[in-house]
């Protein structure tokens, strides 16, 4: 399994109900269930990836986060809201956040970190949009729209009183490395947060 999906199921405890979000072709839903004695749902907007979800017996629901939100789930409805790769890539992420912790008990979100040295050197050099691993898209095809930084998704949970319980960081192969770790914002590619309301114990 990825360095970071191995990271998350660390995280989620045997049999908590797990909501995803952007859950692509099921595949973290799938090992939760079968390893993690999971329940929950996947939110999908790829018909193909709702199609792979159902053959590996991963509900899924159809739904977008920039135009439905989650109004369809009760506050506190889930033990943990999942959301890996796919906030950069919605509207409000700031609302999205909100909703997460509003239906879930804890948040897990991964997202590009577009401060990686690789991103700053190439705009230095070349003047023009940079890509890497974790963003391998051009700047008029990519999906996404809100890119961020270790430091500025800090500054949000700062702002919303959102408590960081966790940070880990990979690289743009999804390997853990020494160099990530010990400096996060410059070097990691990739970001992994645990995060919770502070009123929450």
């Amino acid at each position: 399994m990825r360095a970071d999906l191995e990271i998350i199921q660390q995280w989620v405890q045997p049999g908590d109900h797990v909501l995803d979000l952007g859950c692509g072709d099921g595949t973290l839903l799938d090992f939760l269930q079968k390893e993690r004695n999971a329940t929950g749902f996947g939110l999908e907007i790829n018909p193909d990836h709702i199609t792979t979800c159902m053959g590996k017996g991963v509900r899924v629901i159809e739904q977008n986060l920039d135009t439905q939100g989650l109004d369809n789930f009760d506050n506190g409805m889930f033990d943990i809201v999942l959301m890996t790769q796919a906030l950069q890539a919605v509207r409000r992420p700031d609302k999205v956040i909100d909703e997460m912790l509003r239906v879930g008990r804890e948040g897990i979100v991964t997202f590009p970190n577009f401060a990686h040295w690789r991103l700053r050197w190439g705009l230095t050099l070349s003047g023009r949009m940079p890509e890497s691993d974790a963003l391998p898209y051009k700047w008029y095809n990519t999906p996404n729209i809100r890119l961020c930084t270790f430091k500025d998704f800090e500054a949000l949970c700062r702002q919303k009183g959102i408590r960081i319980k966790s940070r880990r960081v990979v690289d743009g192969q999804h390997q853990n490395s020494w160099l990530a770790r010990a400096w996060p914002n410059l070097m990691g590619e990739i970001a992994i947060y645990r995060i919770t309301r502070e009123t929450t114990s």
